[in-house]
């Protein structure tokens, strides 16, 4: 039995169908009956149409109770609640998750200045780079397990296991001294934690909404830089005052509290049918072009996405910018243009298409790179921080909304999010490294080549997405996806 808040979707509702259009029935007084209970399925539109294929596979002369089976849910026209009590309170769970996942990926940057300078000084900007690295990657290729799961209704389960490996890593980071625990603790312990818990619960949102998905999508998503700009100044005061390794004990104990709020409400409205087998890839997708390249696209863009997280505050204090004091302000200037970034592009995407506000934000943070390769200034490298934040935010709260309208049969989304995400992981395992590695040694022309290879990855990230955008417009001559 489904709990509370939870409604079961019958093996009739979650049947899928690729033809859109309405069947045609003889008349009579059961089809006049049918009519009336089953919505205009000619006006449905793709993402919506899950209902109205379900009910095109079902038998004709089936009886009237066979009908009222496939609707679980009141509303004729949209059977997404589109708001509440209940669905609000998911967008908080949302948001949190956001703080404790991405907020923790997105502040790394304050931990590597302090690894380089104090904790590991004898490792290599690029081994150090590895921890933030496979933090990001784990939270995204365990996607790859996490979606379908989701989709198999696994979703408290994930909740919990993730969120408490998540708290755990904070709580060891803390009694770190070398770098191999560092990377298990950081690294692998809440990057794993991560991953089981952030698809899941950006996917839960689109059973509560369906018009505004993107706009609570950009909502929830605010939970990473406003932590991304909190964290390091909490950090960077507390350290200095009571020592590393209680400053990030307290950070742990705010993130315990933080996680109360969605172990509390988040629910799943709707479960699969019992017995369904989950496949970790969905086969249509790999004929799916568009969704390919969107792919290929956002995989080049994330390759290199993290750079200037991870390098701002070292690139700073090299070229003597900023003090090492002021330099975690850097990461905050980040964050907060990124909570504008997750808004505006968001809501803008609900009105003009997901695929177009990502490929012009990939665009736009690829040109911010190159002009960065110039500032010397502490304004201009605060400007950058600002929009950079705000473009490069925009392409992370924006691909999860684009991999939901590139998929019309959303009872597999939390699978096509994975493999999305699982390829997206492998970018950014390897992309700041890479990025290090450029620094190296190599003084200001290393910090060119990285800063360059940085805006070369999120440039052409846009442009593959660009043509996924043309083949898309080549298949349904509509410009808004």
């Amino acid at each position: 039995m489904p709990s509370e808040g939870e409604k079961e979707i019958s093996p009739a509702y979650v049947a899928s169908n690729s033809t859109w259009t309405t069947s045609s029935h003889s008349s009579g007084p059961d089809e006049k009956r049918r009519s009336a209970l089953l919505p205009d399925c000619s006006k449905t539109e793709p993402l919506q149409s899950n209902r109205c294929a379900s009910i095109e596979s079902l038998d004709p002369s089936a009886p009237p109770a066979a009908i009222e089976e496939i609707q679980p849910i009141a509303n004729d026209d949209d059977p997404v609640p589109e708001g509440g009590v209940t669905a609000w309170l998911q967008v908080l769970g949302s948001w949190v998750i956001a703080v404790n996942t991405w907020g923790i990926v997105n502040s790394y940057g304050v931990f590597q200045t302090y690894y380089e300078r104090e904790l590991l000084s004898s490792r290599s900007a690029s081994d150090l780079s590895w921890v933030g690295s496979l933090q990001a990657a784990l939270l995204m290729v365990i996607g790859a397990i996490a979606g379908p799961a989701y989709d198999a209704g696994y979703f408290r389960e994930m909740l919990w296991a993730g969120l408490f490996l998540v708290l755990l890593g904070q709580f060891m980071t803390s009694l770190c001294t070398t770098y191999w625990q560092v990377l298990l603790a950081q690294g692998i312990c809440i990057g794993i934690g991560c991953g089981l818990v952030f698809l899941p619960s950006a996917a839960i949102l689109s059973q509560y909404f369906h018009k505004r998905r993107s706009f609570v999508l950009g909502i929830a998503s605010t939970g990473s830089p406003i932590a991304s700009a909190v964290f390091p100044i909490l950090l960077g005061k507390l350290i200095p005052k009571i020592g590393f390794g209680w400053a990030t004990r307290v950070l742990a104990f705010v993130m315990l509290a933080l996680s109360v709020i969605p172990v509390l409400f988040m629910r799943l409205r709707r479960k699969p049918a019992p017995g369904q087998v989950r496949s970790l890839i969905d086969k249509s997708a790999l004929r799916d072009v568009p969704f390919l390249l969107c792919m290929v696209g956002v995989f080049l863009a994330f390759l290199t996405i993290y750079v200037g997280f991870f390098y701002i505050q070292s690139y700073a204090i090299y070229f003597d910018i900023a003090t090492v004091d002021f330099s975690p302000y850097l990461v905050t200037f980040l964050g907060v243009g990124s909570i504008v970034g997750r808004i505006i592009p968001n809501y803008l995407a609900d009105k003009v298409g997901t695929l177009n506000v990502l490929l012009l934000s990939a665009l736009i943070s690829g040109v911010l790179c190159f002009a960065w390769i110039g500032i010397r200034s502490l304004g201009g490298l605060i400007a950058f921080g600002v929009l950079y934040g705000a473009s490069s935010g925009a392409v992370v709260s924006v691909t999860p909304s684009a991999t939901v309208s590139l998929t019309p049969n959303l009872a597999v989304v939390g699978t096509r999010m994975g493999m999305l995400f699982f390829s997206t992981g492998i970018s950014v395992v390897v992309g700041p490294p890479i990025a290090g590695a450029i620094v190296g040694t190599n003084g200001a022309a290393g910090w060119v080549g990285a800063i360059a290879y940085s805006g070369a990855g999120l440039f052409l990230g846009g442009l593959v997405l660009l043509a996924a955008r043309f083949v898309l417009f080549q298949q349904d001559r509509n410009w808004r996806a």
